[in-house]
């Protein structure tokens, strides 16, 4: 006859290998995958499930070893007889994600994708669906363009690109004249970001239709700029140049050369109260920098998971931050139309913190701005596709 202690080992014995089992076994993978909507036409891989599972396939029969790298994972693929890899990742957030597969060791880009320009590269993009992706799906309204325009720049004696969106109607009705809003791409992206990976385009185009924003045109430049005496043709865009808070050529370039070109060659309303700027991360702190040094010719602002006192988390001093630009809360709230502050709830550090901050010193100061936060999204596109979307409808209002 058992006594209590031999039952209660038993028990003890039979849950821990139950636990044990549990913590082997795979999850159960919903077999509803289909074609990401960002595949090169034809192919057939990558694929996504309802569950955000993203399942990635090539053909490498001399290869040893392949691998899914997305989300900072890296996921094995099985090798078939064929020679054909194969292999799911764990569930993505929802939204746009840079991604690559690694070959033996060397990082390449999957060729059933279409190429993006993020993390200083060319590389491939998954979409995983959102719930609210509407705002930014292409429908069945009126569409602007989004046109590319190639310009010579004395400042960097370079040729640079800017791409300009025009919202619909610009080319029907000529006597009509538009607001601007100068959107800025983050650090290791470049001027194509937005109307591709952004689609600030479409964003637009909706809340236009819905007549929830006023139309404008918006501008998309390269945030890099260096003058040729300068060490990197292609720098960061953030402190560079000596001077604290300098932000290499680019203030120049966009003040001298971007707006008085934009103003030359579309139809705009060219006074500060017609101008805004935003950008998301590096493009934030640029944004604010510019702004701040040249309130003469904005009046709207917005900063999207980024700040000027980037990356430190640090009290502000209003009175020496930025030269005491932001000391007179005041004054600053007789000038500033609108001052826009995004953030996703999920952000890595440094941006809770450094963007806290700066909020602290606003209220401080008691500068008036609007501050959003993006629900379950981190340092990512759907953040900032949020951002916009609550910031155009702000605008020249």
């Amino acid at each position: 006859m058992m006594n209590y202690r031999s039952l209660l080992l038993i028990a003890v014995t039979i849950t821990t290998g139950i636990l044990g089992s549990a913590q082997d076994v795979r999850p159960e993978v919903a077999e509803n995958f289909i074609p990401s909507t960002l595949n090169q036409p034809g192919k057939q891989y990558p694929q996504v499930n309802s569950e955000g599972r993203v399942r990635a396939s090539i053909s490498a029969p001399q290869a040893l070893k392949v691998q899914l790298d997305i989300g900072g994972i890296r996921y094995d693929l099985e090798k078939d007889d064929k020679g054909v890899w194969i292999g799911d990742s764990n569930p993505q957030d929802e939204g746009f994600h840079y991604y690559q597969l690694v070959i033996d060791g060397a990082q390449v880009p999957d060729p059933g994708s279409m190429y993006f320009y993020g993390a200083s590269r060319w590389g491939s993009g998954i979409e995983i669906p959102a719930g609210d992706q509407d705002f930014y799906s292409l429908k069945k309204v009126p569409h602007g363009q989004v046109r590319e325009n190639l310009y010579f720049s004395e400042i960097t004696q370079s040729w640079r690109r800017c791409f300009v969106y025009t919202p619909p109607g610009y080319e029907s009705d000529i006597s009509a004249r538009y607001p601007v809003l100068y959107l800025q791409h983050g650090m290791g992206e470049d001027e194509t970001g937005w109307s591709v990976q952004g689609r600030a385009n479409l964003i637009l185009d909706n809340l236009i239709a819905e007549k929830r924003a006023v139309p404008m045109i918006i501008v998309m430049d390269r945030g890099y700029a260096s003058k040729p005496d300068q060490s990197s043709s292609r720098n960061t865009g953030v402190r560079q140049g000596g001077g604290p808070g300098g932000i290499s050529a680019f203030e120049e370039v966009l003040i001298k050369e971007i707006i008085p070109m934009i103003d030359a060659t579309y139809r705009t309303l060219s006074d500060r109260s017609h101008r805004a700027m935003a950008g998301l991360s590096m493009g934030a702190n640029q944004t604010i920098q510019i702004t701040m040094n040249n309130l003469d010719l904005f009046s709207y602002i917005g900063g999207f998971s980024g700040t000027s006192n980037y990356p430190s988390s640090a009290e502000i001093d209003p009175a020496t931050f930025m030269n005491g630009k932001f000391s007179d809360g005041k004054a600053l709230n007789e000038k500033i139309n609108l001052f826009w502050l995004g953030l996703g709830t999920r952000e890595p550090d440094p941006f809770p913190g450094s963007v806290g901050a700066f909020r602290r010193m606003l209220e401080k100061t008691g500068v008036k701005h609007v501050y959003y936060e993006s629900p379950g999204t981190a340092h990512e596109w759907l953040t900032w596709r949020r951002s916009l979307y609550q910031f155009v409808p702000l605008l020249f209002k």
